[in-house]
């Protein structure tokens, strides 16, 4: 077992589309737009870890995927000068979930190591400035935490997924806490931020990414999944205390909300 990682007991059965897929012409037509999105993405070069050309890059992929973003203009609000960044912690449910927050706030994302190997989203995470973890390294644990400290104390916001893993929906498994140490050390807040998906407004498990699944199926099933809809939903900041495990537990529960895990 990683040191990151936790159980979860959904699978690739649970991914399913609520609506009829879309037809074939139309995945086409979405695959040749992603084909360019992510090709310009590409192009940015270095740029690519930059605010703005970050965000208009993940914005143009969500689109270009079918998907329509529900989110507010900002996760964390304007930042005076010397303010730290924030540690923006959230659900984990699919490899769209990073995508999607990023088009609303450029930040330095944190992704297991295989997305590296992932045709052209890799390269692409790569370039936008995404950290890879080794998750089955835990002596790399510390220098990890220390160097998230170090980007939020440079005014940069950091992205993590705290589950360690992916379930169905929105209210999966509570946080680990390693990385909640970083913003007490850096005296930087918590932005709890909770992703959901939608079909014809209704929620959806078909953008989960679970398991054994392949990123390829994956991908398949969002490029075909009909009036989808990715949803963004900011929590009010968390200030740090010394106690890392109540921090971690307020963020989760400000995530959940009132909602029942999909799976007890």
């Amino acid at each position: 077992m990683s040191c990151w990682a936790v159980a979860s007991p959904c699978t690739v059965r649970c991914a399913a589309h609520r609506v009829p897929p879309v037809a074939a012409a139309v995945r086409a037509r979405r695959c040749a737009a992603l084909a360019g999105a992510l090709l310009r993405g590409l192009a940015s070069g270095p740029d690519l870890a930059c605010g703005e050309v970050l965000r208009t890059q993940a914005r143009g992929v969500v689109r270009a995927l079918g998907a329509t973003l529900e989110a507010p203009a900002s996760v964390s609000g304007p930042r005076r000068p010397g303010e730290a960044g924030s540690l923006i912690v959230s659900d984990h449910i699919s490899w769209l979930d990073a995508l999607a927050l990023l088009a609303v706030e450029p930040a330095t994302a944190l992704a297991k190591r295989e997305v590296a190997q992932w045709p052209l989203f890799g390269p692409l995470a790569e370039r936008a400035g995404v950290q890879f973890i080794d998750r089955d390294r835990f002596r790399t644990l510390p220098d990890t935490v220390a160097q998230v400290a170090d980007v939020l104390r440079g005014g940069r916001s950091v992205l993590v997924f705290p589950q360690g893993t992916t379930w169905c929906t929105e209210s999966g498994s509570g946080f680990r806490r390693a990385l909640f140490q970083a913003a007490i050390d850096a005296e930087a807040p918590v932005r709890p931020v909770t992703v959901s998906y939608r079909q014809d407004g209704e929620p959806s498990t078909v953008a989960a990414f679970l398991g054994d699944d392949t990123f390829a199926a994956s991908l398949h099933r969002v490029i075909s999944a009909r009036n989808l809809a990715v949803r963004v939903t900011p929590h009010p900041a968390l200030h740090p205390a010394p106690d890392r495990r109540a921090l971690a537990a307020a963020a989760h529960a400000a995530i959940r909300g009132t909602r029942a895990p999909a799976h007890p």
